[in-house]
């Protein structure tokens, strides 16, 4: 120790801790992709995606706009090119091992050397080539090759130094060929295997975070959620994450065969199928955006990453009466919905979300979470309020993960109290919350609670509701006749 003669001060860093902002609306998406086309080594089947780019969605899942055969391709139209949002978690469970077609070899004609094979879908490593007669199977890379087109359809080109005949006008071709519509909600359900542990479909959910360090913020599965077991699973995941995240899941009411064709209609449909959770936005019809039909849900998570993001990345403000980038609503059949303010209040009114055309283009249209009109609490009801309960839940386990298994101590205690409430104030400052602050209260910690390590704080917080209702009074005022005559 060094010599010193005197009074000396030494100054200590108070242990505030720098809350954690997580990215507010990070979409996972569970559906089928044209893994045909899949340039990874590996083929991406039950296992999340994480792309930050159209080019890099497109090379792992590969890409077509059968949106109604390979629901993963919608989201990524929509996300990466009309809203520019980055990144999502997709989650492909068409599985080409189970859902599949197999078509026997037929005879296809050849021009010039080239044969096109007009289908979507093909299994390149399935193709056989025979003679005319089918009494010859040629050879791949000795005889022919074998490539798709820009379009995902493919090619077959005669090798010149092959056995394939200059003079041939036709081969047979045969190939097994992916079967979108093989795939079914049990698929996108998924489980976990007793066996081996390994998780398919929804389960995966779970793995997001501990592949990627991204806490899933909204869960879709377009075209399958329509599904009310699909939709009441994809709610059970988006209340309890790894034990500890919560986000929300985006549901669609069917417009298609046997579904709800009529708005009224959406209301009992709604009520009959459970769709009422405060974790879950219900959302009716679909919309069409440059001749290709989207589910609202896809468009919505749009609106809402775009939301955020004008926001500061603080989910607070509601994505109602925001931009959707459509064209139009309309049923799957293509039939188009034109709502008033009065309909699109009436779906509003039972926790649907819609779309309107009234003032400034077609916007997305209602504040409230399934959960209403069956619960008129804030953080049930609106959906910007349950937004921010679940973005400050997420964002206290990132922060304060660090401190679990800590000695249990007055300084522990206050540096957990100390940031949040800084972190709060911040937020109440920028107009994220109307007020907010955490406790430690004696009451809330038994002795007993105490010896067994266990701290509970009290967060109190307000985010503000969203002004859905503005009104103004119109009155006549004879006193201004006097301006007549003045």
């Amino acid at each position: 120790m060094a010599y010193a003669h005197g009074v000396t001060v030494n100054e200590q860093t108070r242990s505030v801790l720098a809350p954690t902002q997580l990215a507010s609306a990070i979409p996972v998406v569970i559906g089928t992709a044209p893994i045909n086309l899949s340039k990874s080594a590996v083929l991406p089947v039950n296992v999340p995606i994480l792309a930050n780019t159209f080019a890099e969605a497109v090379a792992a899942l590969g890409y077509s706009e059968d949106f109604a055969s390979y629901s993963l391709c919608e989201v990524m139209d929509s996300h990466f090119r009309h809203f520019g949002l980055a990144p999502v978690v997709f989650i492909n469970v068409l599985d080409p091992a189970e859902h599949k077609t197999t078509v026997v070899p037929a005879s296809v004609p050849i021009t010039a050397g080239v044969l096109k094979l007009t289908v979507n879908g093909v299994l390149l490593g399935t193709v056989v080539v025979k003679s005319s007669d089918g009494t010859t199977t040629y050879v791949k890379d000795t005889d022919y090759t074998a490539a798709f087109d820009e379009n995902g359809q493919v090619l077959i080109t005669r090798k010149t130094t092959g056995a394939i005949p200059a003079n041939a006008t036709a081969l047979q071709v045969g190939y097994d060929k992916l079967n979108p519509v093989a795939v079914d909600a049990s698929d996108i359900i998924g489980g976990v295997d007793a066996g081996t542990g390994k998780k398919t479909g929804l389960e995966l959910i779970n793995e997001v975070f501990p592949r990627f360090g991204l806490v899933p913020s909204l869960l879709l599965a377009p075209g399958y959620s329509i599904d009310p077991t699909v939709a009441a699973v994809m709610v059970a995941k988006a209340v309890d994450i790894n034990g500890h995240f919560k986000a929300l899941a985006l549901t669609d009411i069917p417009t298609g065969v046997g579904g709800v064709k009529v708005f009224t209609d959406a209301l009992a449909w709604k009520a009959d199928n459970n769709y009422d959770s405060a974790q879950q936005i219900p959302l009716w019809p679909k919309v069409v955006s440059g001749g290709k039909q989207y589910h609202l849900s896809t468009r919505l998570a749009g609106a809402i990453g775009s939301t955020d993001a004008a926001y500061g990345g603080i989910p607070f403000a509601s994505p109602s009466n925001k931009d959707l980038k459509i064209d139009g609503a309309v049923l799957a059949d293509g039939s188009e919905v034109y709502l008033g303010p009065d309909q699109a209040a009436s779906l509003n009114a039972q926790g649907i979300a819609t779309a309107l055309n009234f003032v400034g283009g077609w916007k997305s249209w209602g504040n409230h979470t399934g959960a209403f009109p069956g619960s008129a609490e804030p953080k049930e009801a609106y959906i910007a309020v349950r937004r921010m309960f679940d973005w400050v839940s997420n964002s206290i386990v990132l922060t304060y993960w660090s401190k679990v298994d800590d000695p249990m101590s007055k300084r522990l205690i206050e540096a957990v109290t100390d940031s949040l409430n800084i972190w709060l104030n911040g937020l109440t400052a920028s107009g994220a919350l109307l007020g907010g602050r955490v406790e430690f209260n004696a009451t809330e910690n038994s002795e007993a609670d105490l010896l067994a390590g266990k701290l509970r704080f009290h967060v109190y917080l307000t985010p503000p509701s969203p002004a859905q209702e503005i009104n103004f009074t119109l009155e006549y005022d004879p006193s201004y006749l006097g301006s007549l005559v003045a």
